[in-house]
């Protein structure tokens, strides 16, 4: 814990896991255009990669443009990018499956490109 009481959450919302990597995700639907908004805690201080789509929430639309959009920044095949749980709800869980060492290395970079500078 912090000296304020707020629980510190791990840096990054990622991890290796399986043939891959894992990484949670907090969708907004029906944004102006699709676009990565950072790090944020969830509510237990869990971080959460926060990423918006155009799409909306309708049939689908919003899972599959997420899983193009992460594929496109991710530079990847979207076979290779699932989202494995949450596919009703805000908070997904996406696997990426690959090299788990280029993916992680992959998504730091993508993370600290649209992170502002301290």
């Amino acid at each position: 814990m912090r000296s304020n009481g707020s629980v510190r959450a791990d840096p990054l919302p990622f991890v290796a896991a399986g043939s891959g990597v894992r990484f949670a995700v907090r969708l907004t639907p029906r944004a102006a255009r699709n676009g990565l908004d950072g790090i944020a805690p969830r509510p237990d201080g869990r971080p959460v990669l926060r990423l918006r789509v155009a799409a909306p929430p309708v049939e689908g639309a919003a899972n599959a443009a997420l899983i193009r959009f992460a594929a496109e920044a991710l530079r990847m095949r979207r076979a290779d990018v699932a989202i494995v749980s949450g596919e009703r709800g805000r908070l997904k869980l996406v696997q990426l499956s690959g090299n788990a060492a280029d993916l992680l290395a992959r998504l730091a970079d993508w993370v600290g490109a649209e992170r502002p500078p301290p």
